[in-house]
């Protein structure tokens, strides 16, 4: 017998009514946003039945923007308002895009914040152009659905850090988008992987896009999407490519220095032949630059083969430590998922395909497999459909902690933690008195300070004056389910507390943090012997903090033979402290500790005779 559901009058919900959502793959190259309907994710189309949107914004006369296919086209002839590969900028600075920016036509502002575009509209930033394109996606979504979308999930490169993550936040939310979720790349395509091919085991996601390069290891079992690590380079894909061709004609041609239109346009004849390389074995590259200067280019599809090879072997070393960091060998691998648009490429394929030993798994196209996940995913957070049936975990790329006294690194949450999460730990102060505690946010896996990224400081203040270690100091970690950090202090005795949403104002290289993980390892004994040291010289610290505090109250108690004796044993260990190993300084604290012992005793005997003065027996 079929169940009615009933409400109150006047209070039904519409429970059968379906919200409009959609996932939106936003791309360096081209952007897709998919939805579900009658149960299967699709791609949306625009009037010309074309699902994909060229990631191009052009900035006309007036107020008029064109986005997409129109923009691309003018690429060519009106290069310094036409803005491409915007999301290779987005939520970074120009020092970290310096190694690219030689190949960007466009005129940059001077801030050393935010990226800033000169164009005859103003001032533009990546948040401002990827914006645009959002909100293209948002009209054709709406014109497709008919009506306002409920919300949307919008996908990111996995390693993308919390100001690229933040930045791609603002984008939506100026194109008048809710984001229910940021989704990474990898697990979306997952998710479109696992639903439709109803597979469990062991899967790698190898996404190699137009701008950026992720690989996820992801266990799947049933009803069950489970990212056990995350590896990549957030500077890596097809643009690079183009790039490197590009260079390759100007070493040809005995090229220098060209102007933005002949740039741009020799760029875009490099995207092209890079394409037609994919199922022609031969290409011929023809252009008339400015100056008249006439290029003809024969390219064979080996000789791009030889000039990219080394960028393909780029991304095999995120790959080995993702694999290491998930516990994982290449035998236990079930299929390797392809997704991205320069997965095409005949050399990317065959170079995975020898590493892993079996033919990568391709069945579904390879440009919208995100995107189609993103759908399904806003899909259950819209509330159509019940999130009991499958669960999504997903990592955090980098460990996440904090500095403590000497310098030294507190991690708080490890790398690959599964988000969202949470995590607190105790912490006091050092020094008697202290009324106030300055929180330093760090990210990286080494043990110093000075080898980690800065994320962001504050300060607790309002902390009662106490002996050095009374104060009980908890310091919680916060990580959405978008990756996005925020971290509390809260003093347990008073309640006083500070908080802060970590807002990085710079971008977070990809290449530095992989090099942050190989340091990480390469540094390990170093890093542990510099760890050791530091705690050690936070030791002796204390106790010639508190040894020198007892001579001032106390140092009659001693004769000249005992005070010199500790005075020494002070100088000895602060000479140590300079340059001696962990262990020197440590058997130089128990050198000074241990001529103190009978120091200690005597003053301890005098406290209690203070104490007992004035007092009987019977008054015990």
């Amino acid at each position: 017998m079929a169940l009615l559901q009933i409400a109150e009058p006047g209070l039904s919900a519409a429970p059968h009514q379906h919200r409009l959502a959609v996932g939106i793959d936003l791309g360096t190259t081209n952007s897709l946003v998919a939805t579900i309907k009658s149960g299967s994710a699709i791609c949306l189309t625009d009037e010309h039945d074309r699902s994909p949107l060229p990631s191009v914004v052009r900035y006309c006369e007036g107020t008029r923007i064109e986005v997409g296919y129109d923009a691309l086209k003018a690429q060519k002839i009106d290069p310094l308002n036409t803005i491409s590969s915007v999301k290779r900028m987005i939520g970074r600075t120009l020092v970290d895009t310096k190694a690219d920016n030689h190949y960007y036509p466009y005129r940059f502002g001077a801030s050393d914040r935010i990226i800033e575009l000169h164009t005859r509209q103003g001032d533009k930033t990546p948040i401002d152009v990827s914006a645009d394109i959002l909100r293209a996606l948002k009209e054709r979504a709406e014109a497709n659905l008919g009506g306002e979308l409920t919300g949307a999930v919008i996908t990111v490169p996995a390693y993308f850090d919390d100001t690229q993550r933040q930045a791609t936040k603002d984008a939506a939310r100026l194109a008048g988008l809710n984001v229910l979720r940021l989704l990474n790349e990898p697990t979306a395509a997952a998710i479109a992987y696992g639903l439709d091919n109803r597979s469990e085991g062991i899967f790698v996601v190898y996404d190699l896009g137009g701008g950026t390069f992720d690989v996820s290891i992801l266990q799947l079992t049933k009803g069950l999407f489970e990212v056990k690590a995350t590896n990549g380079n957030s500077a890596l894909g097809g643009d690079d490519f183009d790039h490197r061709l590009f260079c390759h004609l100007l070493e040809q041609n005995n090229l220098s220095a060209l102007n933005e239109q002949d740039s741009q346009l020799l760029l875009s004849l490099a995207r092209a032949a890079k394409e037609a390389l994919t199922t022609d074995t031969s290409t011929t590259i023809q252009a008339t630059l400015s100056d008249d200067t006439n290029i003809s280019q024969h390219l064979t599809r080996q000789e791009f083969h030889n000039l990219t090879q080394p960028l393909v072997s780029k991304t095999i070393e995120p790959i080995k430590q993702a694999l290491k960091d998930a516990g994982f060998t290449k035998s236990d691998i079930k299929g390797v998922i392809m997704v991205g648009g320069a997965t095409r490429m005949l050399h990317v394929q065959q170079s995975v395909a020898t590493y892993f030993g079996q033919t990568p798994l391709n069945n579904l196209n390879p440009d919208q497999v995100v995107a189609l996940g993103a759908a399904t995913q806003a899909n259950v957070l819209a509330g159509n459909k019940n999130d009991d049936e499958w669960l999504l975990l997903d990592v955090t790329p980098l460990s996440l902690g904090l500095e403590t006294y000497g310098g030294l690194t507190e991690k708080v949450i490890p790398r690959n933690s599964t988000i969202p999460t949470a995590r607190a730990q105790e912490f006091t102060t050092f020094k008697d008195g202290q009324t106030a505690m300055s929180i330093h946010v760090v990210q990286g896996e080494r043990e110093l300070v000075a080898d980690c990224r800065s994320l962001a400081k504050f300060s607790l203040s309002g902390i009662p004056p106490m002996v050095a270690g009374a104060a009980r100091i908890l310091v919680t970690f916060q990580v959405d389910a978008d990756g996005l950090l925020s971290v509390s202090a809260r003093e347990q005795t008073t309640g006083v507390q500070a908080h802060i949403e970590v807002k990085p104002s710079y971008g977070l290289d990809d290449e530095t943090i992989t090099q942050m993980l190989k340091d990480s390892m390469s540094n390990a004994s170093g890093d542990m012997a510099a760890r050791a040291r530091a705690e050690a010289l936070v030791e002796s610290e204390g106790l010639i903090g508190a040894v020198r505090a007892a001579l001032a109250l106390d140092s009659d108690l001693l004769n000249d033979n005992e005070l010199s004796t500790i005075e020494a044993n002070i100088s000895q260990l602060q000479m140590h402290m300079q340059e001696g190993d962990a262990e020197v300084i440590r058997n130089a604290t128990a050198a000074l500790a241990h001529s103190t012992d009978d120091f200690a005793a005597k003053r301890m005997d005098r406290n209690i005779q203070r104490a007992l003065t004035g007092h009987s027996i019977q008054d015990m």
